[in-house]
């Protein structure tokens, strides 16, 4: 029989900090980034020698005192797989039971808790170990961010005797020499959490929020899946490994737009597609920031809540616009590269956690009657890559309609005006299609609009070289000038050799 192995070949490893918003624990683990998955291994204590199920069980009764307490303490639990243990005072022995309440697979706090809540008089069912475990001698983890007292002492990676201890200072004496039969405990990396980069998105800002994290980020699988947060001693790190996870999933994404674009028309093609945060409009009052999957195809660009799996999902889009009828925006000024906001992280000039920063690596997508979607990226080079993506889908569908038509008024007559990419501006009567005027677009010189309706539009006449005015009404206006704004954009491009010779298709070379 033949047997097939997937090998994945780690492109990057590392030690970090995984950092759990709702227990507010920190831990090391170990990263490994492939080209699919990204994976976090946690330093666990595992038994490699020997059984935890010997007998050697003992029951003993403890009464706690007025000064003291029970007069011990524990260690261990069962979110680390391994067993709670009395580390002091009573020395070698493995607590099983507790007033008769199975404790082998409680957690440290929970068997804290029962301990103090035990009453006076304290039934323990204990099973006897020759050799010192390892885990008494050797740190699971680090011992979180905090350094509030409370919270060390009723960790796992520390004793807890302080509320149940009557002499923190007691030390157990050395074991007796250890047997062949007893458990061996060894810490080991395994495996915790691996998330599939395909459809991934990555997010260096407090959820929902525009706050950027400090050295931190997290990933997101397609599933909705996280690492929580990842955390790094230093912003140059934390963004060195921010782009390698960013490059891994921007080419799956790649990958997986050749395959789709194979198998569809040219007038269906997908030009780019990704993650992106979208901002609340200041006007929407209680909204928060939300991520919004983008994709650039054929002759729309469309917004979903969650990526398209199959062909049906690309008909539940959230929005769907013309792409000749929107406007990309950038905002502020910024570098192509990445290699600006490096310099600046590894200066000491990063963002604090708590800075606003609504403006950094946005841009947005201008639509009719003045309504506009804004969206922010994590990365320099994913804006770099949008805008070129964005210009480039722009040109494609202006190449496929070659031309666009709106009906407008002019003085209380029913008009046609259409833009055109061979001939320019055509205006004709609106039933008898007589063509009234007609201007290149190297004639257009200037506009002005009232933000309504009405548009000026000034040309220079070819012969006289005077400067001749147009006055339009349209019912979408916005739609209008973003339209010319289309044909232009693609005139010009297409007399840029450079430009033209990138306009193929991942996977799909372009006709022209």
């Amino acid at each position: 029989r033949i047997k097939t192995f997937i090998v994945y070949i780690i492109t990057k490893s590392g030690i970090a900090l995984l950092y759990n918003e709702e227990t507010n624990n920190t831990y090391d683990v170990c990263l490994k980034l492939t080209k699919e998955v990204l994976t976090i291994q946690k330093l666990d204590v595992v038994c490699t020698r020997g059984s935890e199920s010997h007998v050697n069980h003992r029951t003993v009764v403890l009464r706690r005192q007025a000064a003291g307490g029970l007069g011990l303490s524990i260690k261990g639990g069962a979110e680390h797989s391994v067993p709670v243990v009395i580390s002091k005072i009573f020395k070698d022995q493995v607590g099983k039971k507790v007033n008769g309440i199975n404790v082998e697979h409680c957690t440290h706090e929970e068997v804290v808790h029962l301990l103090r809540t035990a009453g006076d008089e304290v039934t323990i069912t204990v099973r006897y170990l020759r050799e010192v475990p390892s885990f008494l001698k050797l740190p699971l983890g680090s011992p979180g961010p905090s350094t509030d007292h409370s919270s060390r002492v009723s960790s796992p990676l520390f004793d807890s005797g302080v509320h149940l201890n009557g002499n923190g200072n007691n030390t157990a004496p050395s074991p007796p020499s250890p047997s062949a039969n007893e458990p061996k405990y060894e810490k080991r990396w395994l495996d915790a959490v691996c998330l599939p980069l395909l459809m991934a998105r990555v997010s260096r800002y407090k959820t929902g929020t525009d706050k950027l994290r400090s050295n931190c980020f997290e990933v997101f699988a397609l599933d909705g899946a996280s690492t929580n947060i990842l955390q790094f001693c230093t912003a140059a790190e934390s963004t060195d490994w921010l782009q390698a996870i960013s490059t891994n999933i921007n080419d799956l994404t790649q990958e997986n737009i050749k395959i789709i674009n194979k198998y569809c028309s040219s007038d269906d093609q997908i030009v780019h597609m990704g993650w992106a945060c979208e901002s609340p409009e200041a006007s929407v009052a209680g909204r928060i920031s939300a991520f919004k999957f983008l994709a650039l195809r054929g002759p729309y660009f469309y917004i979903f809540r969650t990526p398209p799996i199959s062909a049906a999902d690309w008909g539940q889009a959230e929005t769907t616009y013309n792409l000749y009828e929107v406007l990309f925006k950038v905002h502020k000024l910024w570098m192509a590269e990445d290699c600006w906001l490096q310099a600046r992280l590894y200066l000491g000039l990063e963002h604090s956690p708590e800075q606003q920063d609504n403006e950094s690596l946005c841009f947005s997508i201008l639509v009719g009657h003045g309504q506009s979607h804004t969206f922010r990226v994590e990365l320099a080079t994913d804006l770099a890559i949008w805008e070129k993506s964005f210009q480039r889908a722009v040109f494609l569908e202006v190449q496929r309609i070659r031309s666009k038509s709106y009906m407008c008024s002019s003085q209380g007559n029913v008009l046609c005006f259409t833009i055109d990419f061979e001939l320019g501006f055509t205006c004709s009567e609106g039933t008898s299609k007589t063509i009234l005027w007609r201007y290149k677009f190297s004639q257009l010189k200037g506009s002005s609009d009232d933000g309504k309706t009405r548009v000026k539009l000034l040309f220079k006449n070819a012969e006289s070289n005077q400067i001749e005015m147009k006055e339009l009404e349209f019912a979408n206006l916005t739609a209008v000038l973003h339209c010319i704004h289309s044909f232009i954009a693609a005139k010009v491009a297409s007399m840029d050799p450079l430009f033209m010779c990138s306009q193929t298709f991942p996977g799909n070379h372009m006709n022209s």
